[in-house]
């Protein structure tokens, strides 16, 4: 079987490999904007290049038996980025996928097609209703993949919550950064409100699963989530905990904290996107029941597993972390702006 892999060099996709590898399939490909680094670039085969460009994505597609879509632009890249990447880039996977017969495409979307809804848990049946351009490009990306799906592809969609892991920066890495500095962290709101997140692990059995369950069991809209999490202010603890400097989580008032965010944000002196600051002080879960059933999905790490587990491999890497050259993704640490100048305060 060989897997091709979009957007192989993020975050995910390097857990996704390592895991592949693990269990065994050796056949694996896969294309990206960025430089593929790591060790296991012998062990793949590797096209530096663009998803929206039709001829890189028929030449390293060639030969697959599956495909799994991970390939996005972020919402802090701009809407035109976003929605050719996010819309125009799946159109063109898909149209390749099925000239060349893939058997199943597996589409890594988001909860963040539910918008900022008004009840928890989520169900895969609630409405989608997408927020700026990242939540907008999300559902229309969802959109593409049904009309593919009702003719006649297998098309599994995963809408995974926020997972952490080996190899995850980007705004988490401000986090672990003043945590391992031994300094506490301010709470949008309160910090009383449940906000799931996700072991990039227990994602990556999920998606194993869509390569390899019946088709008629696969072949349906998944949320993806961890089963065991508590409040934003208890998990995110946790980490402070490890730190071992006795530190806390400090709540502020949600309301004074957005504007100043919105103002920052403005001035393109905060590292925070509109879709992170807003839902901070908000519930957020999922019901992850279907894919239990329909998936065989038994996540192994709750929340705080999942943050520790992240603190620990960020602490064993700090040492050698790239910055990026300009690059906003998940696998490099996002640059702090203002939030770097406050740091003294806790």
């Amino acid at each position: 079987m060989k897997i091709y892999i979009t957007g192989i060099s993020g975050f995910l996709s390097i857990n996704l490999v390592r895991h592949l590898l693990a269990e065994g399939y050796t056949d694996i490909a896969g294309i990206d904007l960025v430089d593929f680094t790591y060790p296991e670039r012998d062990r793949i085969h590797f096209t530096q290049g663009d998803i929206r460009d039709p001829n890189a994505v028929r030449e390293s597609m060639r030969g697959a038996d599956m495909v799994i879509h991970t390939a996005a632009a972020l919402p802090l890249y701009t809407p035109e980025e976003i929605f050719s990447t996010d819309i125009e880039g799946t159109r063109i996977l898909l149209q390749q996928a099925k000239t060349y017969g893939v058997k199943r495409f597996v589409h890594i979307s988001s909860t963040a097609v539910y918008g900022v809804p008004d009840h928890h848990p989520l169900y895969e049946s609630d409405p989608m209703i997408g927020v700026g351009p990242y939540g907008i490009a999300k559902v229309k990306a969802e959109e593409v993949c049904l009309e593919f799906r009702a003719g006649g592809m297998c098309l599994p969609i995963l809408r995974p919550k926020s997972f952490v892991g080996p190899e995850r920066l980007g705004v988490f890495a401000i986090f672990y950064e003043w945590a391992s500095e031994g300094r506490g962290f301010p709470n949008i709101g309160s910090g009383n409100n449940r906000y799931q997140l996700l072991a990039v692990e227990d994602l990556c059995r999920a998606i194993v699963n869509c390569l390899t369950l019946e088709r008629s069991a696969v072949n349906d809209t998944f949320n993806i989530g961890a089963a065991e999490f508590t409040t934003m202010k208890e998990d995110y603890q946790a980490v402070l905990d490890a730190a071992g400097f006795g530190k806390k989580i400090i709540p502020f008032p949600a309301g004074p904290v957005i504007l100043a965010l919105k103002i920052l944000e403005k001035m393109k002196l905060s590292p925070l996107y509109p879709w992170i600051y807003e839902t901070a002080s908000k519930d957020s879960f999922v019901s992850i029941e279907k894919a239990q059933a329909s998936l065989k999905y038994s996540p192994q790490y709750s929340n705080k597993q999942a943050l520790l587990r992240n603190y620990q491999w960020y602490l064993a890497n700090r040492g050698h972390l790239s910055t990026g050259s300009g690059e906003v993704t998940h696998r490099v640490p996002w640059k702090q702006k203002a939030l770097g100048l406050i740091k003294v305060f806790f």
